[in-house]
C-alpha cells in the first residue's frame, strides 16, 4: 500500500542519477496518480499544476483520476466561487489554476512576451497600457466574445491612429482574438451557470502585486518542479513557454535552494528538496488520463519517456489535427488510448492497448474503466469496457 511516509522526498546527492522508473514514480506521486490526493480541491489543483483546459470535458476526468472522492460539481462550485479560474496562460493555451496563483502564472507569461497581442509589429503600442487598463475595467463584469471587439472599435474611434490600419485590419480579420486570448482575461459562462458547456464569456483576470520578470520566472519554475519535477531546464521552458537559456540561468541562480539530480543520459535535473521522490519499486495503480493531459505536455517533446515510451509516441500525438489522445496507465506508463460513448443509455469505454495486456492488467483496466464510465455517464443504465479490434 502507498503511504504518506513512502512518498516522502529524499534530498539526494548533487548529480545523483535517477532512473526513468524513479522519475515516473516522482511524477505519479505529485500528480495524485500513485495515491489520490486527499486535500481541498483548490489545494489539489495547485499541487497538480496548471491543468490543460482546451478540452472542457477533460478537466473533470483529470481531477477524478487524481483527487479522492472528486465530483464534477466540486469543480463547478469552485469556479462559481472564483476560487479556481480558467484562462489563457502558458503557451497561449487554456489552463485551470487557482485564483490566488493565476497572477503569478500571468506575470510569467507576460515576462515571456507571449502575452503581447500585436501581430504586425514588435514595437510596443504607445498607448498599450492605457488600452489594457481600460479594457480590464470594461471586463470587470462578464463580457461576451462580441462585446470585446465592439469595445475595441469604440476605443479606436476615441484614439485615432493609436492602432495602425494594418494591425487593425489583421485584428478585425480574427475578430480581435489575439487580445481576447491573453492572460488579462479568464473565461466564465455567459449565463453565469457552470457546467458541461464551455465558458464563452470574458472577465478581467485576478490582479496581483507587480513583480520583476526574474521573480515571475522563479515562481513559475517552482510551480513546475512542485508538480512535475525532477525536471531539466528544457522541460520547464517548454511548459511555461520560455526560451531555454534564461530558464537554465534561473535554475542555476536558484540551485543553492534546490536538489540536483541527473537522468540516465546525464542531463541535469532540478527539484524542490522536500518534494516526493518515492522508491521506484512502489506499485502504481491503473489510471485514466483525458486528452491533452498535463503530464503529456510537462516535458520537452523528446523528454517524455518517464510517462510515455518512445515506441508509442505516434499513437498518442495525432499530428493531422494536433490532438493528444486520452490514455490509460498500467504500472505508471501509458499503455493505450481510450474513447467513451453512450448509445441507448448504454455507456461503452473502448480501449486501444499499445500491446497485448496481461490478464491481471486487463482486469485492473476494466475495473477502473467501469468506474470511469459511472463517473462520466452516471445516467447510463449499463457500462461496458471493450477492446478495439
Amino acid at each position: 500500500m502507498v503511504t504518506f511516509e513512502s512518498l516522502r522526498g529524499r534530498n539526494g546527492l548533487a548529480g545523483e542519477a535517477l532512473t526513468t522508473r524513479a522519475l515516473n514514480r516522482a511524477l505519479l506521486a505529485r500528480q495524485g496518480l500513485l495515491a489520490k490526493l486527499e486535500m481541498p480541491l483548490v489545494e489539489a489543483v495547485e499541487a497538480i499544476g496548471a491543468l490543460q483546459a482546451q478540452s472542457w470535458p477533460a478537466l473533470p476526468v483529470a481531477l477524478w483520476s487524481r483527487v479522492r472522492d472528486f465530483q464534477a460539481v466540486d469543480l463547478y462550485r469552485a469556479l462559481e466561487r472564483r476560487e479556481l479560474v480558467v484562462g489563457t496562460l502558458l503557451r497561449r493555451t487554456l489552463h485551470l489554476v487557482s485564483a490566488r496563483e493565476h497572477p503569478g502564472y500571468a506575470q510569467a507569461v507576460e515576462a515571456s512576451g507571449v502575452n503581447h497581442w500585436q501581430r504586425t509589429s514588435k514595437e510596443p503600442l504607445a498607448q498599450r497600457e492605457a488600452l489594457r487598463s481600460e479594457l480590464r475595467e470594461y471586463a470587470a463584469i462578464p463580457r461576451g466574445a462580441e462585446e470585446i471587439p465592439a469595445f475595441l472599435e469604440a476605443w479606436m474611434a476615441r484614439h485615432p491612429g493609436a492602432i495602425d490600419e494594418k494591425e487593425a485590419a489583421l485584428q478585425r480579420e480574427h475578430k480581435w482574438r489575439p487580445i481576447r486570448s491573453t492572460s488579462d482575461f479568464v473565461r466564465v459562462p455567459a449565463d453565469g451557470t457552470w457546467g458541461e458547456r464551455v465558458p464563452a464569456a470574458f472577465l478581467a483576470s485576478p490582479a496581483g502585486s507587480p513583480v520583476s520578470p526574474n521573480e515571475a520566472l522563479d515562481a513559475a519554475i517552482r510551480c513546475h518542479l512542485r508538480a512535475f519535477g525532477p525536471a531539466g531546464a528544457d522541460d520547464v521552458a517548454d511548459w511555461i513557454g520560455w526560451k531555454t537559456p534564461p530558464v537554465r540561468a534561473a535554475l542555476e541562480r536558484l540551485a543553492p535552494g534546490l536538489a540536483r539530480f541527473a537522468d540516465e543520459a546525464g542531463r541535469a535535473l532540478y527539484d524542490l528538496p522536500s518534494a516526493p521522490r518515492p522508491a521506484p519499486e512502489i506499485p502504481a495503480p491503473v489510471r485514466f488520463l483525458p486528452e491533452f493531459d498535463s503530464v503529456q505536455l510537462a516535458y520537452a517533446a523528446k523528454r517524455r519517456q518517464r510517462i510515455l515510451p518512445d515506441a508509442h509516441r505516434e499513437k498518442v500525438y495525432v499530428r493531422a489535427n494536433l490532438r493528444i489522445l486520452p490514455t490509460f496507465l498500467v504500472d505508471g506508463m501509458m499503455a493505450g488510448t481510450w474513447s467513451a460513448g453512450e448509445r441507448k443509455r448504454e455507456a461503452t469505454l473502448t480501449l486501444q492497448p499499445f500491446e497485448r495486456l496481461s490478464r491481471p492488467a486487463l482486469a485492473a483496466v476494466t475495473e477502473e474503466g467501469e468506474r470511469l464510465l459511472r463517473f462520466c455517464q452516471p445516467a447510463a443504465k449499463a457500462a461496458h469496457v471493450a477492446i478495439a479490434d
